[in-house]
């Protein structure tokens, strides 16, 4: 037991303490508000496309693909979002806050803290299986939140601005990446060796600058004692990763694939749900908090799962 807790406290303290560090440094002003921001960018638009592209050429897609993990992983996700959109909306007295608790309680921050907590767990093998599974949850999500953003909301958003959103996820840099990765992989074509240690360098930067962007970008002022904050939090860091891990349990998934599983859902809800609600005219001030609320929490949560399945001998 003991072991297992170690093995558990070994893949999330890393993690916390880097974004820990993150507080930190914003608050005695060695990150300012404009680092975070641009370095946030530089993440999702450079160094993580880097990282995803640099392991994906390199890895042989034509055996073992995780198509079981990735379908079901896809019709989990939609049956967790029907349950949250249409039986636990009731709980949100504000109309107009529903869809950002939705949001909030499924969409998890996969391609910088779920990654993070899968690299940390499992190491570099686990890239193609992540990266498959954050390309397809991650479109997913995408058009998920557009769906509840829009249902929930009081005034009619215009249907060229739904397109242009949609059209604003099929640009979206991870996916590109991850597209052009699998293809150079499947098509066997040689990469050169200057362009692979050119993307490895930037590749290495992703997660210890990703996490105190992610660090530095909370405010913990935002927490208030708001009904739909608190139940999107339960939802994120409890409901979900509990129901998705036990049913991909139940299909027998093991080992690599069920801790990839349970990371990914579990992972703190994604920083994107705040633009997106601001751009849908949601609650963005409660989108905010519930970023703040679940990326702290995650750590403490994410620790006891890893812990349970591991005695569990599942992971």
């Amino acid at each position: 037991m003991v072991a297992d807790f170690y093995f558990a406290l070994t893949i999330t303290a890393p993690i916390f303490t880097i974004l820990g560090l993150g507080i930190v440094f914003k608050r005695i002003g060695l990150i300012t508000e404009d680092f975070a921001r641009v370095g946030a960018e530089l993440v999702f638009k450079v160094t993580l496309p880097c990282l995803l592209f640099v392991k994906l050429v390199e890895t042989d897609f034509r055996h073992d693909l995780p198509i079981i993990l990735i379908i079901y992983a896809l019709l989990a996700t939609i049956g967790v979002f029907v349950i949250l959109d249409r039986l636990m909306t009731g709980f949100i007295t504000t109309p107009g806050d529903r869809g950002v608790f939705v949001q909030g309680a499924f969409r998890g921050n996969m391609g910088i803290i779920g990654l993070a907590f899968c690299l940390s767990a499992f190491g570099d093998g686990v890239v193609a299986v992540a990266s498959i599974y954050l390309a397809a949850l991650t479109t997913l999500f995408n058009i998920l939140s557009v769906i509840t953003l829009t249902r929930h909301q009081n005034r009619t958003i215009d249907v060229s601005h739904r397109w242009r959103v949609f059209l604003e996820i099929g640009k979206n840099p991870l996916i590109i990446a991850i597209v052009i990765g699998v293809l150079v992989s499947l098509s066997r074509i040689p990469v050169p060796a200057l362009l692979l240690t050119t993307g490895d360098y930037f590749a290495r930067m992703t997660l210890p600058l990703a996490l105190l962007c992610a660090g530095a970008s909370i405010r913990l002022l935002e927490f208030k004692g708001d009904r739909a904050l608190y139940w999107a939090s339960a939802g994120k860091l409890l409901f979900v990763p509990l129901v998705i891990t036990a049913g991909g349990a139940l299909i027998g998934l093991r080992g690599q694939e069920l801790g990839v599983l349970y990371l990914m859902s579990a992972a703190p809800t994604a920083a994107a749900s705040y633009p997106m609600a601001l751009s849908l005219g949601g609650n963005h001030h409660l989108a905010a908090a519930i970023i703040a609320m679940t990326s702290l929490g995650s750590v403490f949560f994410i620790t006891v799962g890893v812990f349970v399945l591991r005695s569990l001998g599942l992971i």
